[in-house]
């Protein structure tokens, strides 16, 4: 009887699981639209939202403490294994991006906040969406994911430094209080994921399942704050703002490929280096904008966060058609030669 019991336990979990799973991978796969949703009513009835303001710090660690769970030795052997390219990677994320902000914000007639705003989501790491859309693209996973651990761990002495060096001339920065705010927003929480996980093991692995759901909450959530907080000016200049972050995105793109391409990087690199450039840890960026410029200059970082979720299905769906492409024609070569 009770070995009978624990079989029915057992199959019992085995089920929730499975369904917990399915609906992470619905969860997931429709992130863009849930984001483009709540940001639409945010946009429309900002009460419904702004309370959520004051836990946006919180939520952002819970998402950090999800990606530690997710790190493994492994992450990080691909980086001593591969140091030029994780080097390539890690470089062009804390360079392309934060100078291409600050050519974008003194270029374009932004207000200070904005420009700040702009520079900061410039200045973040890379986030764990980049190495989903570089799977999609049939690109080097691996690699993607090595660059963006070392650049999140990277984060707390860069972004500061790098915010301090080109937001300095539009708000006063201070460094020290964005250096504090990131080791205790992503660091710490990275650090206890990675504890966890080596002291409980495999018995994480149902948690994971449920990590995607959360994660997708924690941003939806964070996005929808700052819309709803902000509803006023983006209705006056939103559009400047969506389009400096296209602008800031796609150029990241098209100068991360050809990064990858002057550095000699054979195409699944290349495409690795495209992405991890291209897409910023917005949730970082509003998180930290909020918390140390203005409600404003979150704006920037909340708009990328709709906008890369529908740009990185894009440039992923292109990259994986022209490898596609290369590869039938090479087939065809082949083919023809013998």
């Amino acid at each position: 009887m009770i070995e009978y019991n624990q079989k029915l336990i057992y199959q019992k979990e085995v089920r929730a699981l499975k369904t917990l799973e399915k609906v992470s991978s619905f969860v997931g796969s429709t992130f863009a639209v849930w984001v483009i949703l709540f940001a639409i009513v945010s946009f429309l009835y900002p009460p419904a939202f702004t309370w959520i303001v004051p836990y946006i710090m919180p939520l952002l660690g819970i998402i950090m403490f999800g990606m530690g769970l997710t790190l493994s030795m492994k992450d990080f052997k691909e980086v001593f294994r591969r140091p030029k390219d994780v080097a390539i990677g890690v470089g062009a994320q804390f360079l392309i991006m934060p100078v291409l902000a600050s050519i974008l914000a003194a270029a374009l007639p932004v207000s200070p906040q904005v420009a700040a705003g702009v520079i900061l989501v410039g200045c973040c790491p890379g986030g764990t969406s980049s190495n989903v859309m570089t799977y999609l693209s049939k690109g080097d996973t691996a690699l993607s994911v090595a660059i963006t651990s070392v650049s999140t761990l990277l984060a707390p002495v860069f972004t500061p430094l790098l915010v301090l060096l080109f937001a300095s001339r539009w708000l006063p920065v201070s460094p020290g209080a964005l250096f504090m705010s990131i080791v205790k927003i992503v660091l710490i929480p990275i650090i206890l994921g990675i504890i966890v996980k080596a002291i409980l093991g495999n018995k994480v692995e149902g948690g994971l399942k449920a990590f995607p759901v959360i994660s997708v909450i924690a941003i939806v959530a964070i996005v929808a704050a700052v819309v709803g907080a902000n509803q006023q000016q983006i209705a006056t200049t939103g559009a400047l703002i969506f389009a400096i972050v296209v602008l800031h995105n796609v150029l990241g793109y098209l100068i991360g490929l050809g990064l990858g391409k002057m550095m000699g990087m054979e195409p699944a690199k290349q495409r690795a280096i495209s992405i991890e450039v291209g897409m910023q840890n917005s949730g970082l960026g509003a998180t930290l904008a909020a918390a140390h410029f203005s409600p404003l200059a979150a704006v920037p970082s909340a708009i990328f966060s709709v906008w890369h979720n529908i740009s990185g299905p894009i440039i992923a769906t292109i990259y994986r058609k022209q490898k596609e492409r290369e590869s039938a024609v090479l087939s065809q070569e082949k083919f023809s030669a013998s």
